[in-house]
């Protein structure tokens, strides 16, 4: 199969100068409804990393996203919201992008072409078998991503990747690959859109399975999450009243005697 770049494909739409505003957010919205759609089609792929990935975390190993621009900032972006969401220590979900922390703001020239920095910077998290990485490019053709996978392969690694393009290096590279083919963007080669949106989707999709599956989720409420914030804490408050039938006076007072929902819950129920 003849590997072509579908993201990079010429758009759908000629002269987006001179259309107006509204039709311009209009052809955009379209062409994001096609994207839960290309989605849909790779589920088999997504379930079949996640449960890798699930098997991983229960022996006590860690989840990696690599990736680079766009895509490196969208694993960045889940990776961070795990410990919030879901009260796990922060180094089970790592996040790393081309070019370091730098790079999370600012594009740093030719980050993404290393061969080697990818490998180095799972190594500085002591990367070990008993962890997976998922390696993020929309294009499938990322060297900094390839690199790294290639040498988690080589080591025993698992490792798995979500791209936009079907039959890419990256996808070929990895053991559990997912391809997400949302066809040519509405400003041609920018995957910061369609192809940005698929891989949020997926990524959303296999850290909330993950999360759910080590028990992390109670019913359909975020029993462990972080109560760093009056938002949470209120939050946390209207779960323990609805969970426990006590109105939120009393459920206050139990989130500050115990620190958590879960702890609430449990300690309450024993009580």
């Amino acid at each position: 199969m003849k590997f072509i770049k579908t993201t990079e494909q010429d758009s759908n739409y000629n002269d987006l100068e001179k259309m107006s505003i509204s039709e311009l957010l209009f052809n955009i919205n379209k062409e994001d409804k096609t994207v839960p759609l290309a989605v849909e089609k790779a589920l088999p792929q997504i379930e079949m990393l996640t449960e890798q990935i699930v098997l991983k975390l229960k022996e006590g190993g860690r989840l990696f996203y690599i990736g680079a621009g766009t895509s490196g900032r969208l694993g960045i972006v889940d990776a961070s919201e795990c410990p919030p969401t879901f009260g796990v220590p922060h180094e089970l979900v790592v996040g790393l992008i081309a070019g370091g922390d730098y790079a999370i703001r600012k594009a740093v020239e030719f980050a993404e072409d290393s061969t080697n920095q990818g490998w180095k910077d799972l190594q500085e998290h002591e990367i070990s078998s008993k962890d997976v990485v998922v390696g993020i490019a929309a294009s499938g053709t990322t060297p900094y991503v390839i690199s790294a996978l290639e040498e988690c392969n080589n080591n025993g690694i698992i490792t798995g990747c979500i791209t936009c393009n079907q039959g890419s290096p990256l996808a070929l590279t990895a053991q559990f690959p997912i391809e997400v083919v949302v066809g040519p963007e509405f400003v041609t080669g920018s995957s910061r859109m369609k192809a940005g949106t698929a891989q949020k989707l997926v990524l959303n999709m296999l850290s909330t399975a993950c999360m759910i599956q080590l028990g992390r989720v109670k019913g359909n409420k975020m029993v462990d999450m972080q109560l760093s914030n009056n938002k949470l804490v209120d939050r946390g408050e209207k779960m323990l009243a609805s969970e426990l039938n006590i109105d939120q006076k009393t459920a206050s007072e139990l989130l500050k005697k115990y620190g958590s929902v879960r702890e609430a819950i449990k300690n309450f129920t024993n009580e």
